[in-house]
């Protein structure tokens, strides 16, 4: 057959089997083989891990995760491509496709069935225009992932990675390390896929936290904080923390609130990290 990261073999590939690229799907297939093995090493795979990828396309990646780990899971939403990785894979025995949208299976019952309930690692090459909402999905929801490795956007690996005071950091940034300790695996250039897309990537892994950075007493609570803080960046946090009526504070109880927790309500959000935020937070909880 050669190599999945070969475009000519992609090419014969596809054209066999009648498939045409969808941008409505935001398909990208790698053709770099050191990717594929930085995104490997990356996700720091075992033969003990269980795997679960999403969006396989013709299965470049699934190939070498199967080589690694102790069960993979291939969640594909096109159903084009399932003759495709049926040739490119065969049967291995602990490799599963299953056909459906990421964003709508009950991921907690693919975990039950597949995975047995136990911990596993998400390894995914992840279409750019819903990057954020499975990030999230993942983040938010019980589930027993110990890391994600994905490959997206490189502005949105930069935000998710980025610190305070800086431009890249925002209500993004607190959510992904509220949950996880990002790592920037390696940079991908557009000149690396087929179909060539028209910005650059980065691999970031985001490792699970055993504990949040702070304590906070209501999450709820804490990101509707974080949001507003960031929904104009160029207001102070006060005026911010106002406009987005929160609750029944007006502008001199939200001032008393960060007086006493020591933070300057002339800053903007941008200067704040996860602990002053869980500060604000768990005070106006205790006033409200």
């Amino acid at each position: 057959m050669g190599s999945l990261t070969s475009p000519k073999v992609i090419k014969n590939i596809i054209e066999r089997h009648g498939f045409k690229f969808s941008k409505s799907l935001g398909q990208n297939f790698l053709i770099d083989s050191n990717i594929v093995e930085k995104i490997i090493e990356g996700a720091n795979i075992s033969e003990e891990d269980n795997i679960l990828e999403i969006g396989p396309g013709i299965g470049t990646l699934t190939k070498e995760l199967v080589t690694k780990a102790g069960k993979v899971v291939a969640v594909e939403i096109d159903r084009g491509l399932l003759p495709i990785l049926n040739e490119t894979l065969g049967s291995p025995s602990n490799l599963t496709i299953v056909q459906g949208d990421i964003l709508k299976l009950d991921i907690k019952r693919l975990v039950k069935d597949y995975f047995e309930g136990q911990d596993f690692k998400v390894v995914a090459n992840l279409p750019y225009y819903i990057t954020t909402p499975i990030i999230m999905r993942f983040l938010e929801e019980d589930l027993p992932f110990t890391a994600l490795t994905v490959m997206v956007q490189k502005e949105l690996a930069q935000r998710m990675a980025a610190s305070p005071n800086s431009k890249e950091y925002g209500s993004l940034s607190v959510a992904v390390q509220y949950y996880t300790q990002p790592q920037l695996v390696c940079k991908v250039p557009s000149t690396v896929f087929m179909p060539r897309p028209k910005v650059d990537s980065l691999v970031i892994t985001l490792n699970r936290l055993d504990h949040s950075p702070a304590e906070v007493k209501d999450e709820k609570l804490f990101f509707s904080i974080v949001r507003a803080a960031f929904a104009k960046r160029r207001k102070t946090l006060l005026n911010n923390l106002v406009a987005e009526n929160l609750g029944d504070w007006d502008k001199a109880e939200i001032t008393k609130i960060l007086e006493e927790v020591g933070i300057d309500p002339q800053i903007r959000g941008e200067s704040l990290g996860i602990k002053e935020y869980a500060l604000i937070a768990n005070r106006m909880g205790i006033r409200s």
